[in-house]
């Protein structure tokens, strides 16, 4: 979980935040799931494109195909916690001070909800940075000058890991392009010229097959889950599945078998 944490595991679909000391600060629902977040928000990049003010973001996807690509640079997008994801919103990155405190457990990340501000954990300090310029460079980006020496200080003290070298090759074998201030190509300076590549090279996807990670094997005895409080069930395929809490969890090996208990199936789960 990039901004979040760094470690953590699932178990069966479901976060295990103990195992890498997260807690939750408000949102539990939200919290035991994995979300795609773009490290740079859509606000930031969207609202520089015309079609943000002509119609917000729902415009800009059906109208811009820029901001689409923007919008699905693989270089941009991180999995998190989803509460993190959602306090994050489209907060500035920033320093705060020593003794702003940390919401989430051992999880180092945390933000000022009065500032807007949010100061990711150090180990992803560097990557942010390097992924600011990516995409200001590759899209022909304003930046704050207060943002540009934020980042290229992360960028200087936080020089890239190993692991976000390998994510690098693996992101340009699918779309064909590295960024280059993490291999080393580009140096973001005050005053930057931007290069603006995205605005005109064509996507070029992979040949290569793509392996879709797998869901996670449920038993036969654990095909449909019921909320013991709400006596309502779904199935293993269902987003209810995954996110009702196990200590209101009840399990059924068929449906006749949950109706019997005076179960009922949830209204956005249907059967396969």
């Amino acid at each position: 979980m990039w901004l979040s944490l760094g470690v953590g595991r699932k178990i069966g679909g479901r976060v295990n935040l103990a195992s890498c000391g997260y807690q939750v600060r408000a949102q539990a629902t939200r919290a035991s799931r994995i979300e795609w977040e773009h490290i740079v928000p859509a606000w930031v990049f969207g609202h520089q494109r015309q079609c943000w003010q002509n119609g917000g973001r729902a415009n800009c996807v059906k109208n811009d195909p820029i901001f689409g690509k923007i919008e699905a640079d693989l270089h941009n997008l991180a999995p998190s916690i989803g509460e993190v994801n959602g306090d994050r919103s489209n907060f500035s990155f920033g320093q705060l001070s020593s003794q702003a405190p940390y919401q989430y457990g051992q999880c180092r990340s945390r933000v000022d909800f009065a500032s807007r501000t949010f100061e990711p954990r150090n180990e992803v300090k560097g990557q942010v940075a390097r992924v600011y310029f990516y995409l200001h460079d590759r899209y022909n980006l304003s930046m704050s000058r207060q943002q540009q020496q934020l980042f290229m200080a992360w960028d200087k003290a936080y020089p890239p890991t190993p692991w976000e070298r390998e994510r690098d090759n693996r992101i340009a074998n699918i779309v064909g392009h590295h960024n280059p201030f993490v291999t080393g190509q580009m140096k973001w300076q005050l005053g930057h010229k931007n290069s603006g590549a995205g605005l005109t090279a064509t996507y070029r996807p992979t040949t290569d097959k793509i392996e879709m990670p797998k869901a996670p094997t449920v038993s036969q005895d654990e095909q449909i889950k019921g909320n013991l409080n709400s006596k309502i069930y779904h199935f293993s395929h269902c987003t209810g599945y995954r996110t009702m809490s196990d200590k209101n969890a009840v399990y059924f090996k068929t449906e006749n078998e949950a109706t019997k208990a005076g179960y009922r199936l949830a209204n956005n789960c249907k059967a396969l």
